[in-house]
Parts: structure tokens; C-alpha cells; sequence
């Protein structure tokens, strides 16, 4: 294996997982916001040994098909705009998708669902989000997940969960002033998204709002403002190919989010 390899889109020669402050695309070299801080800081995180030794093996050994690429191989940051008016909490990267391409749901089958729904209701300018600096942007949107590393088969543990829950919180701070509605991806999302809210100060349902798709929970921000919490199944291979999910379902939910996001209030 040679020490690096062209990224697909610049050129640009990295070593697998990629060293900070290197040049990847969407990962600022001098971070200058309190959202680009909170990135590095993100990105550069080691707390949980089994995520770190399992995103790192895969960035090394790669999957076949991109075997000529080099890999993130970091946790993944949220990405999107800094004064978003929609959240969208997803459980984790995935090991070939953003632990590849370093930015959250790009590169995988997961993320080519997401975002061309995304496209059809309006909240992205493109309909396809295949590498950090291909142009994609997001509209009024913010995507993060709840674990920030790829986990073996897509499942943290409690104590990994636990672990990353901070960084969830650190960017509802900055952001959550902004935001009018959250969307959740998967009942990992929605628990997630609860918990991050409620250890924010926002009011929360009692008892707690079940997840379904198409579901929607009432929460209150500190300063009083309701935030409508929608539940939406997660854009996983199993729920896309079985029929669970389907493209009309995912736009319901997510369109629904956009006018709720936009409306004047």
C-alpha cells in the first residue's frame, strides 16, 4: 500500500486515516468559528478505543471499490449551515461512507437517499453528496450524528453512545437558538435528539414521545419557542430495499420539515 493516495476529486495526495490540518476538503487548517473549533475538536477525538481501532482498520484495509481512494478515517464533524433552522440527527457514520469521504451521510447508500430528498424539497442545492468539496450545500439545514465514529455493524455501545452525547450538546449550544424543527432519523436519532434537547433545558414530552415514522413530538426551547421533533425512518439499505422506506415517505417528512423550518414566526 503506498503512504498516500490522490483524493477523487483534488488530487491532492493523503495518507489513510488523514492527519489533521492536512488540506482535506471542509477541514479548516486555522479553524476560525466556534462551529469550525468545535470540528477540530470533533475530529481529533479518541475517547473510545474500540470506534478508534474499528474507523482506523477500515480506513486502512478499505473496501474494494475504493481501494484507490484514501480514507477519512476520523469521527465526522456536523456539517451545514451554522444558523440552521432544521437539525437532522442520524446514529452514526458509516464505515465506508462518511468515515470515507469525512463528511456526515456522504458516500454511501444511506446518504445518496437523504440528500436526493433533500434536493426534491429544497433544503439542498444539489441532489447527489458523494466527497467533502464537491460543491454540495445545505439550505437552512444542519446534519449530525449522535456517535460521531463509525461503529462495527452500525451499533455503539451504551458507553460509546454516552461518551459522544457531548459533542451533541456542545453544538445544540451553538446552534440551537436557530434551529425551528429537528428531525430524527431512526429511533437511535430520536432518543438522541430527546436527550441532547433535554440536557439543553428545552421542555420535553412526559411521559417521552415514541418514535414512528411520520411521528411528531412538541418540544420548547428555552425561550419559549415550540420546535417540532418529526420522526422519520432512517434511509438504511435494510428500510430502502425492503419497502419500509420509500422515496415518497422520505420527502413527506422531510418536506413537511422545510415548511415548518421556513414558516415566518
Amino acid at each position: 500500500m503506498p503512504d498516500g493516495l490522490p483524493h477523487p476529486l483534488t488530487g491532492e495526495v493523503f495518507a489513510s486515516p488523514v492527519p489533521p490540518g492536512t488540506g482535506w476538503p471542509d477541514d479548516p487548517a486555522e479553524p476560525r468559528t466556534p462551529l469550525e473549533r468545535l470540528a477540530r475538536e470533533v475530529t481529533t477525538c479518541r475517547a473510545c478505543p474500540r470506534l478508534v481501532a474499528w474507523r482506523e482498520e477500515v480506513a486502512l484495509t478499505k473496501r474494494a471499490a475504493f481501494a484507490e481512494q484514501p480514507y477519512w478515517g476520523r469521527p465526522v464533524a456536523g456539517w451545514g449551515a451554522e444558523r440552521p433552522r432544521l437539525l437532522v440527527v442520524g446514529l452514526a457514520p458509516a464505515a465506508h461512507g462518511a468515515n470515507r469521504t469525512g463528511r456526515v451521510f456522504t458516500g454511501d447508500r444511506s446518504g445518496d437517499w437523504l440528500f436526493a430528498s433533500l434536493h426534491r424539497v429544497g433544503l439542498a442545492e444539489r441532489p447527489t453528496s458523494e466527497h467533502a468539496g464537491d460543491g454540495q450545500r445545505l439550505v437552512h439545514t444542519r446534519l449530525v450524528a449522535a456517535v460521531r465514529c463509525a461503529p462495527p455493524q452500525n451499533r455503539p455501545t451504551p458507553a460509546e453512545r454516552d461518551t459522544c452525547a457531548p459533542w451533541l450538546d456542545r453544538e445544540l449550544a451553538l446552534v440551537g437558538e436557530h434551529v425551528r424543527v429537528v428531525v430524527a432519523l431512526g429511533a437511535f436519532g430520536w432518543a438522541a435528539a430527546l436527550g441532547g434537547v433535554r440536557r439543553a433545558g428545552w421542555q420535553v414530552p412526559r411521559p417521552a414521545a415514541r418514535f414512528g415514522h411520520g411521528a411528531q413530538a412538541r418540544l420548547v426551547r428555552p425561550d419559549g419557542e415550540e420546535v417540532p421533533l418529526l420522526g422519520c425512518y432512517h434511509p438504511s439499505q435494510q428500510n430502502t430495499f425492503t419497502g419500509r422506506l420509500t422515496e415518497p415517505m422520505l420527502d413527506e417528512v422531510l418536506g413537511r420539515a422545510a415548511a415548518l423550518a421556513t414558516m415566518e414566526r
